[in-house]
């Protein structure tokens, strides 16, 4: 067992994470721009989207999550990270497991304000090159 420490947060994303992020890549449309880690323009803020993607005339925030552990701190972080994101709008990309779907079923009307599309709306967008309109929830 070995103990790493990073002083400046956490280290590069775990394997997990960059194999969900690459499952949502490969359903875009191949005109939409793609980038990782995109850190928001607040001078001193050191969050990010773990992902970008989008055109000229829109963008969309991904936040991902291998496993939902605290689905409060969950709902308050995707709260101010949306209101402090910069323009666009958010999905939330979680990986299909039957705890996260479990999760899921508790946390669904909290988010569904910020949230409002399924995985099939958003997939459906984002496949054909197009703004979903709105934020999301994305199960891969």
């Amino acid at each position: 067992m070995g103990l790493r420490a990073y002083p400046a947060g956490g280290a590069l994303r775990d394997r997990a994470q960059l194999a969900l992020l690459e499952r949502l890549r490969a359903r875009l449309h191949p005109s939409l721009a793609w980038q990782t880690e995109v850190p928001f323009a607040i001078p001193g803020d050191q969050r990010a989207w773990d992902a970008q993607t989008g055109a000229d005339e829109w963008i969309v925030n991904i936040d991902a999550e291998t496993a939902i552990r605290d689905g409060q701190a969950l709902e308050r972080r995707l709260a101010l990270k949306a209101r402090d994101g910069g323009r666009g709008h958010v999905v939330l990309l979680i990986a299909n497991t039957r705890a996260n779907r479990a999760a899921l079923a508790l946390l669904r009307d909290g988010l569904r304000p910020l949230l409002p599309l399924d995985t099939r709306a958003v997939l459906a967008a984002l496949g054909a090159g197009r703004d979903p309109g709105v934020g999301g929830i994305v199960i891969l």
